[in-house]
This record gives C-alpha cells, structure tokens and sequence, in this order.
C-alpha cells in the first residue's frame, strides 16, 4: 500500500563543488513514495550531478541528503541496492539476448536464479515479448529495448527508480507506452524521479522542479506552475525561468 506521507528522497542544502565552480548550489527538497517527481533543467543546469549524488555515484561537498531511509555519503552500498537507474544512453548489453540481460542485472541486485526465472517468464509475457526471448537486444528496435531497459530497472522492485532522460531519440508512440509503464510502477509504490527535455512529459509528473544554474528556482505540480507563471504549458514555464541562466554544462 502506498504511503505518501513516506519521503523516499529528501534532501537538505545539498551542495556539489568541483574546485571554484559550484554545479550544484544549496537544493532542498522531498519526494514521496509512489511518486513520479520530474527533475528539469537545460543543460548546464547541475541535474545530472544532483542525481549522481543521490545514487550514490558522487560524494556531496555539503548538505546531507537520504534515499530509501540511507544517507547518500555514508550509507552509498545501501543506497545503490535499493535503487533501480536507467540512463539517457542504453544500458542493457546489446550482444546478450533478452533473458540473459534479464538474469545478469537481476543477479547483481541480488536476486536468486528461481525467482529470476519465474519473474523473467512474468515480464516477457506482460511487454509481449515472449518471442524475443532469445533475440539479442541489439536487433531489437530502439523502442523496445527502452521498455526493456525501463523494465530491467524495477525487476528487483526498488523503492526507487532514477530515469535520465529515457524516452530521447523514441517515437511519440513509444513514448506514451513508456510513460504506461511508469504509471504501473509507481501504483506498485515504486517512486519514479524522473529527468526529460519533453516538456509535455512534464505534465504527467505528479510535482514538477526546475533547476537554473544549480538551484531549484521553482517546485510545485505542473497546473500550480502554470498558474503561478500564468502560463498555458509547461514549456513556457520552463523558457520563463532557463532563460536566465548563465551557464551551459554540467
């Protein structure tokens, strides 16, 4: 059962130097569970680097942050078993057919080889992929092996998935099959924090946060946010605010 009064991320003044330059500048916010938070930013914004550190893939300079109730600098290992993550670039392994990619990233959250196969069965029925079961992924379309990609993440049901940009390069179909997915991980309970150059894609996020030169320059759902900027879309909200920032990378 989801309880939204959970936070599965929160993080406090959270702060990412690399020597002088400041990616990341004093963020502060919360996520709850079986929520599909959508983490915006042009780039240059500190997005990626914010994310790095919350999957542990980065150590803070300062501030303190949690994911899935483990501290992002002392607790990384913990953090790292109890995430799923999904890259903007393809991360299954293109010359493994379909289940073997399966087992491998199931294997390595810890997974034991009876509930892999009985699970892997499961998965290929739901995404009709039964067929493709001894396909390798890289004769697979670029659709199909993002919902494979998408589905791998969450096979070990994490508390949390952290999507980087994960329908680039698809078709608006694709997409929306994509973001069908997403709503049935989180009704699972699974928290969905999510990074999209989409702009329409941002209106299917339950809250809605916009980084500007390393801090969060607006937080609320998509229809408060256009309210605030008296704005039809998400889009423009998004130019009102990146049009003021002064830098360009990450």
């Amino acid at each position: 059962m989801i309880d939204q009064s959970i936070n599965v991320i929160q993080v406090d003044n959270l702060v990412k130097r690399f020597g002088h330059f400041t990616a990341v500048d004093h963020i502060t916010f919360d996520v709850k569970q079986g929520e599909i938070f959508g983490f915006l930013g042009a780039n240059g914004a500190g997005k990626t680097t914010a994310m790095r550190m919350l999957c542990g893939l980065s150590k803070p300079t300062e501030g303190h942050g949690r994911v899935a109730g483990f501290d992002i600098d002392r607790e990384v290992e913990k953090v790292k078993a109890s995430i799923g993550y999904m890259s903007q670039k393809f991360s299954l392994y293109n010359d493994l057919k379909v289940w073997e990619n399966i087992r491998l990233f199931a294997g390595i959250y810890g997974m034991r080889d009876k509930e892999i196969a009985q699970k892997t069965d499961a998965l290929l029925q739901r995404l009709n992929f039964t067929s493709e079961r001894n396909t390798l992924v890289k004769e697979l379309p670029l659709g199909w092996k993002q919902k494979l990609a998408f589905s791998v993440s969450i096979f070990h049901q994490p508390k949390v998935v952290f999507l980087d940009e994960p329908t680039g390069g698809v078709d608006p179909v694709t997409r929306r099959q994509f973001w069908e997915l997403i709503y049935e991980a989180t009704s699972e309970g699974i928290t969905v924090f999510v990074t999209t150059h989409y702009m329409d894609e941002a209106e299917y996020c339950n809250r809605v946060s916009i980084m500007v030169d390393g801090q969060i320059k607006a937080l609320d759902t998509p229809g408060n946010l256009k309210r605030q900027f008296e704005a039809d879309t998400m889009d423009s909200v998004f130019h009102r605010l990146a049009r003021n920032a002064t830098r360009s990378d990450n």
